[in-house]
């Protein structure tokens, strides 16, 4: 994480592997780091925190041989810190947790750089922005969820944008101060159709599940789809 996200037309993409063939795991985070991704998004929901559940440290380990790309690890879950040593020692690069689910913020983002991953927090649509008011100096990514955590597949919350600006504004001012690049992702929804105005918001990590694993992989299908993300998120260049 060494260039800026000021530095725009900077995007990256982050396939999320909830919305991913399951039966052959391995074979799709291969192909999404082929078609051009940046990151897997790995979601962990625990049906406490969030209404689903889904995958562990062992499904992280099982995939780690398969990218050379970062996984970016989305805890959803209540209590969080008993998961992070695991997520790091099965190969996670970034960990963000949502600040609702830890007992202690600060204390948590410190665990995530103990283990030697990057630490970032996940803001809900209803949470406000009042929690990045004492950590900003502690954290290498905010995630601004445009869905209600839980299930794939949700449509966007317009109100998000605003979100985004504002976020935007706080990480600017942070590094006009001295501070370090904060990347700033959103995950939920984003589509061809939104993807532009997501980032001219000031997003520059884009979680995609569906939009991505929708398109079938045969001549090319996810290549085809992170190609279109990009076009579309910077249609003049």
């Amino acid at each position: 994480m060494t260039d800026s996200p000021a530095q725009a037309p900077v995007l990256r993409l982050a396939p999320s592997i909830l919305s991913a063939d399951f039966a052959r795991l391995g074979e799709e985070v291969r192909a999404i780091q082929t078609a051009g991704a940046d990151l897997v998004h790995f979601d962990v929901m625990d049906n406490h925190y969030v209404p689903n559940l889904t995958i562990g440290p062992l499904v992280c380990e099982a995939i780690r041989p398969h990218v050379t790309i970062p996984i970016d690890v989305h805890l959803m879950v209540e209590p969080v810190d008993a998961l992070i040593p695991l997520f790091a020692k099965a190969g996670a690069n970034i960990i963000t947790f949502h600040p609702e689910a830890s007992r202690h913020v600060d204390r948590t983002l410190q665990l995530i750089k103990e283990h030697g991953c990057k630490a970032g927090l996940v803001l809900n649509p209803a949470t406000t922005t009042d929690w990045l008011d004492h950590v900003m100096d502690k954290l290498d990514m905010i995630l601004l969820m445009s869905v209600n955590p839980g299930f794939g597949g949700q449509k966007f919350i317009p109100s998000t944008l605003g979100k985004l600006r504002a976020v935007r504004q706080r990480i600017a001012a942070h590094q006009a101060a001295g501070g370090q690049p904060i990347w700033l992702q959103v995950d939920g929804g984003v589509k061809v159709d939104n993807i532009h105005e997501i980032v001219r918001a000031g997003a520059d990590t884009c979680v995609a599940g569906s939009a991505v694993f929708g398109a079938p992989d045969a001549d090319g299908g996810y290549r085809t789809v992170i190609s279109a993300l990009r076009r579309a998120a910077h249609p003049t260049e």
